[in-house]
């Protein structure tokens, strides 16, 4: 489903050798459909940049990206969107605050349509969202003209989640989606995306600092670090993997766990 081939990006190219930074330094993995993976490593790694090459938020400096047989490289980041689902770990990024939750489910719904002359809203549609809704066990089936901004951050995240699993994209990327949000809601929040991702196979990026979710979730687990990916492991290796095991892969590779990946221990 995807193919990262040699990917490579710099920032602050233009000052000398020892003042730029190599935030993704000759990355290639190849994902497959269904997979859904976490993606763990310290400040600086490359995760961020990672996803924001992948969404056409960064140019490349060298190397390619394909989903699904099709080159992206270079392709702007509006025409992405029509391959891509993505929450942010802001839970107001993704949503429009002055809104309502149909109209921000509708925006979504119509994503990569042809524009045109018609009535916007359907009852079809709305009754589709209002079952939606109820999967999130939050109350807001009740709530659809309410505006997205007056949500708690956990519901906003919750509707940005289905906003971006609406139309089934063939990528969804998530930064890091539960950082923002107290342990509980951010439960919560984890439960429903795998329970969508897995109900219907989305090829899943995860970011996370949280090295038990990391864990827990998906089939599929990778380590970054200065740019590189040090520990791809899946399938029946990733499920016997321990945090232990994860804290040594650290200290092996001389890499320096920040206080968020130590605290989610």
């Amino acid at each position: 489903m995807l193919e990262i081939k040699n990917v490579t990006k710099i920032f602050n190219k233009e000052l000398s050798q020892d003042e730029r930074r190599i935030a993704l330094d000759d990355l290639s993995i190849t994902i497959n459909d269904g997979d859904f993976i976490t993606v763990i490593g310290g400040n600086g790694s490359g995760k961020s940049t990672l996803m924001n090459s992948i969404s056409g938020v960064f140019p490349l400096d060298s190397g390619q990206i394909i989903i699904d047989g099709e080159d992206i490289t270079n392709m702007p980041e509006f025409e992405r969107a029509k391959f891509l689902g993505r929450v942010f770990q802001d839970p107001r990024m993704g949503t429009c605050g002055n809104m309502s939750i149909l109209e921000n489910l509708e925006l979504s719904y119509r994503r990569g349509n042809k524009r045109g002359l018609h009535w916007g809203f359907t009852k079809e549609n709305e009754e589709k969202y209002v079952e939606l809704l109820k999967g999130l066990n939050l109350g807001l089936e009740s709530r659809l003209e309410q505006k997205v901004g007056l949500l708690s951050g956990g519901q906003r995240q919750a509707v940005t989640l289905l906003m971006s699993t609406l139309k089934i994209p063939k990528l969804l990327l998530l930064d890091e989606h539960t950082a923002a949000l107290d342990p509980k809601t951010a439960k919560i929040v984890l439960n429903l995306t795998n329970e969508i991702v897995t109900r219907e196979n989305i090829t899943t990026l995860m970011i996370t600092h949280n090295m038990n979710d990391a864990i827990k979730y998906g089939n599929r687990l990778i380590m970054l670090d200065h740019g590189h990916i040090i520990l791809d492991i899946s399938g029946e290796e990733k499920q016997k993997l321990t945090i232990k095991d994860l804290l040594q892969k650290f200290e092996d590779s001389d890499v320096t766990a920040d206080d968020s990946l130590l605290l989610s221990k």
